[in-house]
């Protein structure tokens, strides 16, 4: 619990300090968010400073780094936060140099989170005591998975990172969901004794400070620099703790992003142009029937905390 604390603390410290650094320095070499035509009208956004997550990813490893000894555990987890993280800034990168919404081409990122899931994987299976292992929620037992257990890692991890992906859509909404998260994630860690409390608080401390700046209206968006990041750790944090099901409990909002845009993509080719939802992800929805992002942001929030607190129960 003191190294949660104190990296809770360092997180927070360090993610408000280096976001305000980092903001005017992105002003000045004009990296700056592009904004589709399409959708709720936010081209008052275009030019507001991306790539946050730049700030809020080294924060939450300084943050760690001095524990790195004594909790071993968080090694992994910190790789696929800052591995997902390197390829979100490529994509971000490719996106200011092109001028276009258009980074990585989904090959090309796709070939990467391969290669940054099968890293985790190799990790787990060789230096995991038995590794295939997983919690099954609210029946307090564990399940061998044997060799079902590597489909279902790669499908967790991609699935999970696409998710959060997706949740950043309007301001401080990831951020804000995943800090949450990231502190359900500390009380688990804490009840089973994994000793990766110091990385869960981390993020969520270095979320908080990032926050400052990314409330509406934004004065920084994290970009694919910092959802990747936080996709690669909510995943590699929900296997590690062996409840890799358990995302479908405190990563609701996750799910239905996600589902949201599948459901409409196949409902669109079915009928040939119809839609089911006014737009997607399903916050934007929300915004086409007048919801201010703030209210999105707060109810999403409180959904995410009490399914968060149900989760907790069943673990």
């Amino acid at each position: 619990m003191k190294q949660a604390i104190i990296t809770f603390g360092l997180g927070l410290i360090l993610s408000t300090i280096f976001t305000a650094l980092l903001i005017p320095f992105l002003k000045k070499n004009h990296i700056g968010q592009n904004i589709r035509e399409v959708g709720p009208k936010h081209q008052q956004k275009a030019g507001t400073p991306t790539m946050g997550g730049m700030a809020f990813v080294p924060a939450i490893i300084l943050a760690v780094l001095p524990f790195i000894g004594k909790y071993p555990a968080v090694i992994p987890v910190l790789a696929m936060t800052f591995g997902y993280g390197l390829i979100g800034m490529l994509d971000d990168g490719l996106k200011k140099k092109h001028g276009v919404n258009e980074g990585l081409k989904a090959w090309q990122k796709f070939g990467l989170q391969l290669i940054m899931t099968a890293f985790f994987c190799w990790w787990r299976m060789t230096r995991v005591d038995n590794p295939t292992m997983i919690r099954i929620p609210f029946v307090q037992t564990e399940v061998d998975l044997g060799w079902l257990y590597i489909p279902l890692l790669f499908l967790v991890v991609l699935g999970t990172d696409n998710g959060v992906n997706l949740t950043d859509g309007i301001d401080g909404l990831c951020s804000s969901v995943t800090a949450v998260v990231a502190l359900f994630f500390t009380a688990l860690s804490i009840l089973y004794g994994t000793g990766t409390e110091p990385v869960t608080a981390a993020v969520c401390g270095a979320l908080l400070g990032f926050l400052l700046f990314n409330t509406n209206p934004a004065r920084i968006f994290m970009g694919d620099t910092g959802s990747l990041a936080l996709g690669g750790f909510v995943a590699s944090m929900a296997l590690t703790l062996r409840q890799p099901f358990m995302l479908l409990i405190c990563g609701i909002i996750y799910v239905c992003e996600t589902l949201s845009v599948m459901i409409q993509v196949s409902y669109f080719k079915l009928t040939h142009g119809k839609r089911v939802f006014k737009m997607t992800p399903i916050h934007h929805t929300f915004e086409f029937y007048g919801w201010s992002e703030a209210r999105i942001v707060i109810v999403f929030t409180v959904i995410t905390a009490f399914f968060c607190a149900l989760a907790y129960l069943g673990a």
